[in-house]
């Protein structure tokens, strides 16, 4: 398996979570109840396996090498996605500080918590669309061979190391979990 199908796969479970993140903004959106537990859960994926692990993989390890193939990070497709990964953290910051007031029934907070939630979603949805049509078939046609061994087993090394051991896979759960109905 090539580095970028093993992102490209974890873009189908990130996408799992994106899906009930949607329900949970519409539902709040639309005046339902705030199911904090729920919410809470998507929280959590999202900061340790898309942004600490997915997102780590990328900036701390894929971008870093395909900066040393001459990729600018401060602008270019590399650029953008940094980018966007700031304002992803930027809406889940927002999320997670509307959540408690939210679930109490604050108006304002479940419009923060809805807007921030909803948000998130179409960022990634098109953030993911972006790495998958356009930088992945680029870092593809720039790594060598040997690129490509190093990033898997760098990839393997951020699972192990910086998630732990099953933690990755417990994620790869949670997120069948939330994209349920």
């Amino acid at each position: 398996m090539k580095p970028t199908e093993i992102l490209e796969h974890e873009h189908r479970i990130i996408t799992l979570v994106l899906d009930g993140a949607e329900r949970e903004a519409q539902a709040v959106a639309a005046g339902g109840a705030v199911d904090t537990d729920r919410i809470s859960k998507i929280l959590d994926f999202v900061r340790n396996f898309a942004d600490r692990c997915h997102h780590g993989k990328e900036e701390n390890v894929l971008f870093a090498k395909l900066g040393e193939r001459g990729f600018p990070k401060e602008y270019g497709p590399i650029g953008v996605m940094l980018h966007e990964h700031d304002l992803g953290r930027e809406y889940i910051r927002t999320a997670a500080a509307a959540l408690p007031a939210a679930g109490t029934g604050d108006a304002d907070a479940r419009r923060q918590l809805a807007a921030a939630l909803a948000g998130y979603v179409e960022l990634l949805r098109a953030h993911i669309h972006k790495e998958n049509t356009v930088l992945f078939p680029m870092a593809e046609e720039a790594l060598t061979p040997a690129d490509k061994e190093e990033l898997i087993a760098a990839f393997e090394r951020v699972e192990r190391e910086e998630m732990g051991e099953g933690i990755h896979e417990r994620y790869h759960q949670l997120a069948h979990e939330l994209g349920g109905h």
